[in-house]
């Protein structure tokens, strides 16, 4: 891994005449590498799980999020590298690496982590758990009792659907699915019977044959077990050591020499070429049945793994010996979502959260389209409710006679989703409706096939998106037939349109019906659904069109106006100082980094909230050193996006979905709106100010991409303790109740 230069090196180092001093610190790199910074952020997520402040059913759900996060990231990002070292690229990242030595370094920082998630897991959780009367049992710690429901339960549930897969002439090796749980089977047969066979390095010169059985996914990865009277309230036993525990029955006259779990992850990185597509629909279809037989880019085993086994894997997979990972704890940690469900002891978990009702929306008779035109609407979730908002809206459009078309763009949604019927059911009304569902949302492809199916079938007009881009912009209009003509209403998005996860991300919303706006969103709609080529929008940010240049005329803008800030003595408490604040999911666009880099040798201050990854060095003299970048990482996904310029003194506010990477800027559709109202920029003001503050959940990145946790003043009042001490999610929480109770 090339190592990062020192934060005090300033490119001016190596410029500075026609000899360079041997001393001289060399020059600084300009991007932190973005595989790296992403392992960074997961192992915060990680941190949630090893903080014992976190509520200890939740340590679980952080586990189970940390291995989701994994699983995804070796799929797109590891599935990604591994076809280029394939295709021989020598490629280098802006920081200096090839692909090979990015997967060097992806190994060398994911061990420790799983290290510490195993010892977290066994040492503390499962201790805690246990004085919690919640038992996560091994096989042997089983009482005779228990250990007859289980053989029951195999011979009920599981005997009948399992299917044992041999490996010799007449069987090949079997299919193995992506992100599946095997056991490998390590067989012995009479003598003299002559099979496909393994040498075994542990019986000397005996041959043993692989046979393989699938642990079913459709099946409680842990099996709740009968209460003890005096014991344990919730216990529990893992479906897979039930079975392991069983295979006699399935191997009848077989000697089971061993027996060891594995898990593979299959490359999701699929390329396509759209511009030979003739149908878009088919083209999606193929990449899934591509994905499920793509390459193994993973093999997970437990931690006293059987070589000969694991060689014979390594081979008919075609990985590597550094594609082997040896789990110490558990080798699929999302099946501990089964506990965080199925155990009811609410003191163990976060404080239940209901969303609340924005309070001019809690009037459920009152026509929704007459609140938005009383002025502009900013809803913020999981604080305020997105089923009596989002929600009500299409549902209303889809009920109300006035209303002639409803437009809708789906990236994705779940498969419950109330838009369906209710869009359904508007054009069964006879409105025209029109939906833009984005086959290409990663890893929801079948869910968004089958959605535009169905809808076709409904009579909804339906489009695929564009040819080269992604449509992940969030947005919906309404056409209303009025007295004075057709007017529109709009509501433009941070987050999806699914309910399940606007309980779970904190995400923005803005009803409006204000002309500047819903006359561009027309205009996003023609060239989403027709052959607009329209090159500029007046209010709206839309990406691939307007959305870079207009972010980077805003910064030049701010540039521009330290002059001012300059002549007046260029005090950095200076409240006019040109400033930026921007909230974001990731960071990662080279041309705008070195944007804000040229911003911050200006003199704008530049503040960057960022959950995720950051390419850029925060912090570095003479190259960034009025940058700071901090994020936030609590029991809410942050996920809203937020952009504030200072504009001398008349601060403009910006929310939408990209966030400042070169795939939300070149290769999707994105829209960002103005926020143009002071109250509901007043809102934002807050967020913002809200997440400074906290001390709680928020982390501090260096120039080098390490990141600090901060530490909570202890001598605060708790009566009148704010974000610094509750952390972000908590405070909005209670500021909501606060307000909802005022009005």
């Amino acid at each position: 891994m090339n190592q990062p230069a020192s934060p005090s090196s300033s490119p001016a180092a190596a410029t500075s005449g026609s000899s360079v001093d041997a001393e001289a610190p060399a020059p600084v790199n300009e991007f932190l590498n973005r595989e790296v910074q992403w392992l960074a952020f997961n192992r915060r997520v990680l941190h949630m799980a090893l903080d014992d402040r976190t509520p200890l059913l939740e340590r679980l759900a952080f586990l189970a999020i940390f291995n989701s996060n994994l699983d995804e990231y070796y799929q797109k990002r590891v599935g990604g590298l591994k076809r280029q070292v394939k295709a021989g690229l020598r490629t280098r990242t802006p920081d200096g690496m090839t692909a090979e030595e990015q997967l060097n370094v992806i190994r060398e920082l994911v061990l420790p982590m799983l290290t510490q998630q195993a010892e977290c897991f066994k040492n503390e959780i499962c201790p805690a758990l246990t004085a919690q009367g919640i038992q996560l049992l091994e096989w042997d710690e089983l009482t005779d009792a228990d250990r007859d429901f289980c053989e029951t339960y195999f011979r009920t549930n599981l005997f009948q659907a399992l299917t044992p897969l041999a490996v010799d002439p007449g069987h090949p090796f079997p299919f193995l699915s992506n992100l599946s749980t095997s056991l490998g089977v390590m067989l012995q047969g009479p003598r003299g019977v002559k099979r496909y066979d393994i040498a075994d390095d542990d019986e000397g010169s005996a041959r043993l044959q692989f046979a393989r059985v699938k642990v079913p996914v459709v099946l409680p990865q842990w099996l709740p077990l009968k209460a003890e009277e005096g014991g344990g309230q919730f216990r529990f036993v893992r479906l897979m050591d039930l079975i392991s525990h069983n295979l006699d029955d399935l191997f009848e006259g077989m000697k089971i020499k061993h027996v060891e779990p594995f898990r593979i992850t299959r490359n999701a990185d699929i390329e396509r070429d759209e511009e030979d597509a003739e149908d878009l629909l088919e083209l999606i279809n193929q990449e899934l049945r591509d994905r499920r037989f793509a390459n193994a880019v993973r093999l997970e085993v437990d931690n006293s793994p059987h070589h000969p086994m694991n060689r014979f894997l390594l081979h008919e997979l075609g990985l590597r010996e550094d594609d082997v990972y040896e789990m110490a704890g558990e080798l699929d940690y999302t099946d501990l979502w089964g506990i965080h469900g199925a155990v009811s002891r609410p003191d163990l978990k976060y404080e239940p959260w209901a969303p609340v009702t924005h309070p001019r929306l809690v009037d459920d008779e009152a026509n929704m389209f007459d609140v938005i035109a009383d002025g502009d609407l900013l809803v913020h979730h999981p604080y305020e409710s997105f089923a009596t908002s989002v929600e009500r809206f299409i549902n209303d459009a889809a009920r109300d006679p006035k209303v002639v078309a409803i437009k809708l763009t789906l990236y994705r949604t779940g498969t419950d989703s109330p838009f369906i019927p209710a869009l359904i059911r508007a054009a069964e009304a006879g409105k025209q409706v029109v939906c833009l569902v984005e086959l290409k949302a990663r890893f929801d492809e079948e869910r968004n096939v089958q959605l535009a199916r169905k809808l076709e079938k409904a009579g909804i007009h339906v489009v695929y998106g564009l040819v080269g881009l992604k449509t992940h912009t969030k947005t919906a209009m309404v056409v209303r037939q009025e007295d004075d003509g057709m007017r529109v209403y709009a509501h433009i998005g941070t987050g999806n349109y699914h309910s399940k996860t606007a309980n779970l991300y904190t995400d923005l919303g803005l009803f409006t019906c204000d002309p500047r706006l819903t006359h561009d969103l027309t205009e996003v709609f023609h060239f989403l659904t027709g052959r607009s080529i329209k090159q500029d929008f007046k209010h709206l940010l839309i990406a691939p069109i307007n959305m870079r240049r207009r972010f980077v005329e805003m910064i030049d803008r701010e540039i521009e106006h330290t002059q001012a800030w300059r002549d007046r003595g260029a005090d950095p408490d200076d409240p006019n100082r040109p400033s930026i604040t921007a909230k974001m999911n990731q960071l990662e666009d080279q041309r705008l980094v070195r944007k804000l880099y040229e911003a911050s040798n200006a003199g704008v201050k530049i503040t960057l909230i960022v959950r995720g990854f950051c390419c850029l060095r925060p912090g570095v003299p003479g190259l960034s050193e009025n940058i700071t970048v901090m994020c936030v990482i609590g029991r809410f996904l942050e996920h809203s996006r937020i952009f504030k310029f200072h504009n001398a003194g008349k601060p403009e506010y910006f929310i939408g979905s990209a966030d400042w990477m070169y795939r939300n800027l070149n290769n999707r559709v994105e829209c960002i709106t103005p926020i143009y109202d002071r109250g509901l920029q007043q809102k934002l003001q807050t967020i913002l100010d809200t997440m400074l503050a906290d001390q709680r959940l928020a982390w501090d990145m260096d120039a080098d991409g390490h990141y600090a946790l901060r530490t909570p003043p202890t001598e605060a009042d708790p009566h009148t303790a704010g974000p610094a001490v509750l952390g972000t999610h908590q405070h909005l929480m209670d500021l909501t109740r606060c307000q909802l109770t005022d009005e």
